[in-house]
């Protein structure tokens, strides 16, 4: 270094020497370099127990290791101990270790070089970021207690850092999981503006990204910066709809804020903040600490180191007499002067001061966090040096096995022990560094609340551990936990309220993820879980229940006997079951009339007959379709049918051949005599038969789940297997119809009183106009309706032809039995001739 020699503020000799870095006043008179003179280095105010106590934690751990006769045996160690604040001058101080010129010596006019072989420190990531690469150049260990800044793993940048406190990447996917795991979606992040806030929030809402977490704002602001920059944020939060913000700062920029929020009367805001300011004991006496109270945050573990409690009341001036701060500490603590000189309002002091009944921040010893990690450091450094000198030779980690001279240690040497050390300190925390120089992460999760004393104090709530399983690093305990807005239970920050299970996630257009609308699954889909981001579609056979929450089986729909129109159709094809036999009854007991006789009696009850099988095959068409019921139904339909067309065909015939035999030199009759009409009767039925079998035989019908026309349904119904087979039934049907309407149309002038032939015609008529009106009504009916449209076609063709047929015969029978005698039967033809 050019320059004077700049002292350490506390210093040891040795044979090995170690520096630290340490802060003990936290504020620096700042000055504007004019860059024409060598800066001086700046003044700095107050005090910082805190950082004191490090570098005591240091001195204490370094005499325990020269009083250890397994460690270091005939080595003692020796330190040297800045103290100072802001960046520049901490760097200067950094050089001073590296370069350890003291003085001239000798004649010789040389330097006597005391190089550190290792430097503690910085507390900050920040001034640790400026000095770790220049050491680096000279392969010097850097060992950091509390810089976390994750970019100091970047090897090829600080390739001689290490710290014992674990990097800012685990705190902020821990942070990250402690949000999620609270159900906290919608948060602020405000940051220290600079290296160690930057990073420390990028990496957080990285992290936050990936567990669902969005970000209301992100904000950054340094303590040295202008007021304008608080009242800014202070506005931002006032203005924000969430309620959880994440502090990723120091204790000076927290303190800055809390004192803006309370003079501003801002309440109600959940704090989720970094290991440098949650666990800072001058939060305690600051100013706006209630708007901290409930704040959550990581930090490293608390530990025990025993004796140093002792060590801390044992400090005197009289054992650091050069050091000005210990001066200035200890006439702050006793507000007495140790210049008996010097006059003032203080008096001088007695010199039987003792720390022994102080309480203060300094002498607390009840949680040691970052003290343990200073502690740590120094030993990381103890069983490097330890492993160097008892290295033998063959073994080492050098070029062909060779160790290191032990009277000429280089930092370089201790650079490549240090990254393979590994210990158990006696509260059996394992130590050791990965490749980026990093420690294992391993925090617990503080929560700041009112102590009885009516300090603000860190409770210790959960644990988080890095290295175990993803569901089992994050553990909560049941220490009941203060929340910020004052309530027992979690506060909640989401833009948008979950969904429930049978809606959906829909994002809001031009906002982030966390905000939207629920919006309800459409029928037939849903979604069994909260917050769902697609609705799941049923099976064919399921549909979504009102809820939409759950798939339950669709009802099957078939037209059964119990709902009312099952059962009127079933009343109707009854009835006509009874007025068939009722009018089979009358036609019976007058059988031997000449009206019964004259339309052929034979072929009118076969008719009867055919059409009593026509009511109730109407009922094989109601109830469960089954395979058997499935052919019998459409068979039936076809056979009965055409026997029963095949009949009023016969009758139609005989009628005509009636007329044509009576002509003169006519003998048609003995062609159709009654052998011939029972064996039209039995080749048309047979036919018919014939196109069933086919149709049984090659395709027939079959029970079908129809899930085409309705969705939220199922229709059971009978497929016809063989359109072809169906539509030639009734096909077949439709031509004997026809047939049979135009031989009774042909008829229906016939010189008769009683012309059964005008009586077919109007049957037919209705009976073909019941048929065609089918076919589209059949067509387009859904579901059920459509075998109900069939039975009503059945029926009421069978009604037409019972009515037109024979009621007016059982009219004649009887009500005007004066009509039913050959002689009137037989007038309207005799009168004419």
């Amino acid at each position: 270094m050019r320059g004077p020699p700049l002292p350490p503020e506390l210093a040891q000799d040795g044979d090995v020497v170690i520096g630290g870095i340490f802060s003990f006043r936290t504020r620096q008179t700042y000055v504007v370099n004019t860059f024409q003179v060598i800066p001086e280095v700046r003044t700095c105010e107050n005090f910082n127990f805190r950082e004191f106590k490090f570098a005591q934690a240091m001195i204490f751990a370094i005499n325990e290791i020269n009083q250890n006769p397994d460690m270091l045996p005939g080595v003692k160690l020796g330190y040297k101990i800045y103290d100072n604040c802001g960046t520049m001058d901490i760097l200067r101080a950094a050089l001073a270790l590296v370069s350890g010129r003291e003085g001239e010596v000798g004649d010789e006019n040389c330097t006597k070089i005391e190089t550190v072989q290792a430097i503690l420190g910085h507390s900050g990531s920040r001034p640790t970021i400026a000095f770790a690469p220049v050491v680096g150049l000279f392969h010097v260990p850097v060992v950091s207690h509390f810089a976390t800044c994750a970019c100091l793993s970047n090897r090829k940048e600080y390739s001689t850092f290490f710290r014992t406190i674990p990097s800012d990447y685990y705190q902020s996917r821990a942070l990250a999981k402690l949000v999620k795991h609270l159900g906290w979606t919608w948060i602020g992040a405000i940051a220290v503006e600079n290296e160690y806030g930057l990073n420390g929030i990028a990496a957080f809402i990285q992290a936050a990204h990936e567990y669902g977490v969005c970000i209301e704002y992100s904000e950054a602001f340094s303590s040295s910066g202008p007021p304008a920059d608080l009242q800014r944020i202070t506005s931002k939060i006032q203005s924000a709809s969430s309620k959880v913000i994440l502090a990723f700062m120091s204790h000076r920029e927290i303190k800055l804020l809390a004192k803006k929020l309370y003079e501003q009367n801002v309440t109600g805001v959940q704090w989720v903040g970094s290991d440098a300011w949650i666990t800072d004991h001058s939060l305690t006496d600051s100013e706006g600490r209630s708007v901290l109270v409930g704040s959550l945050g990581f930090t490293v573990s608390r530990a025990r180191i025993p004796g140093l409690e002792e060590h801390l009341r044992g400090l005197h001036p009289s054992r650091f007499q050069h050091s000005r701060f210990v001066r200035d500490f200890w006439e702050d603590v006793f507000d007495c002067s140790l210049n008996t000189t010097l006059t003032g309002r203080r008096k001088p002091c007695g010199g039987l001061e003792s720390l022994q009944d102080v309480e203060s921040p300094f002498t607390d010893v009840s949680e040691l966090r970052f003290t343990n990690n200073v502690y740590k450091s120094v030993y990381s450094v103890a069983h490097a040096l330890d492993a160097l000198l008892k290295c033998e030779e063959g073994s080492g980690p050098f070029s062909s096995g060779s160790c290191a001279n032990p009277t000429q240690i280089e930092p370089w040497q201790v650079l490549e022990y240090l990254s393979t050390v590994n210990f158990t300190t006696q509260e059996g925390e394992r130590v050791y560094f990965d490749s980026n120089g990093d420690s294992p992460a391993r925090y617990e999760l503080v929560n700041l609340q009112i102590t009885n004393r009516g300090t603000m104090e860190g409770v210790t709530v959960g644990v988080y551990d890095a290295s175990q399983a993803g569901g089992h690093q994050f553990i909560m305990s049941n220490i009941p936990v203060v929340w910020g807005n004052g309530h027992a239970e979690v506060p909640v920050s989401v833009c948008s309220g979950s969904c429930l299970p049978g809606s959906r996630k829909v994002l809001q257009k031009g906002r982030p993820v966390c905000c939207y609308d629920c919006v309800m699954c459409p029928a037939g889909e849903i979604s069994n879980a909260t917050d769902s981001i697609h609705c799941i579609k049923c099976s064919p056979e399921f549909w979504s229940n009102n809820r939409r929450d759950a798939c339950i089986p669709k009802e099957i729909e078939f037209l059964t006997y119990g709902e009312i129109l099952g059962t009127l159709l079933v009343l109707f094809s009854v009835l006509g079951v009874f007025l068939t036999t009722l009018t089979t009854i009358v036609f019976y007991c007058h059988k031997e009339t000449p009206l019964v006789r004259a339309n052929n009696s034979e072929l009118s009850f076969l008719l009867l007959f055919s059409l009593t099988l026509c009511f109730l095959c109407s009922l094989t068409f109601i109830g469960r379709p089954t395979r058997w019921s499935c052919m019998l139904r459409h068979t039936a339909f076809g056979i009965t049918f055409v026997l029963c067309i095949s009949c009023v065909l016969g009758k139609t015939i005989l009628v005509l051949m009636a007329f044509k035999a009576s002509l003169p030199g006519s003998s048609l009759m003995k062609w159709f005599g009654p052998t011939q009409q029972r064996l039209c009767v039995v080749v048309f039925t047979l036919i018919q038969v014939v196109i069933c079998i086919l149709w049984l035989t090659i395709s027939p019908p079959f029970p079908f789940k129809n899930m085409i026309v309705y969705q939220d349904r199922i229709i059971l119904e009978c497929q016809l297997g063989s359109a072809l087979g169906f539509w030639a039934v009734l096909g077949y049907v439709g031509i004997l119809a026809i047939l049979c309407f135009v031989i009774a149309f042909l008829a229906r002038k016939l010189p008769d009183n009683f012309n059964e032939a005008k009586l077919i015609t109007f049957s037919m008529l209705t009976f073909c106009a019941v048929w065609i009106a089918f076919i589209p009504a059949y067509v387009s009916s859904p579901g059920k309706f459509t075998v109900a449209v069939e039975i009503f076609a059945i029926l009421a063709s069978s009604y037409g032809l019972l009515f037109c047929i024979f009621m007016p015969k059982c009219f004649i029978i009887l009500f005007r039995p004066e009509k039913n005698t050959k002689k009137h039967i037989m007038g309207k033809s005799n009168n004419s001739k």
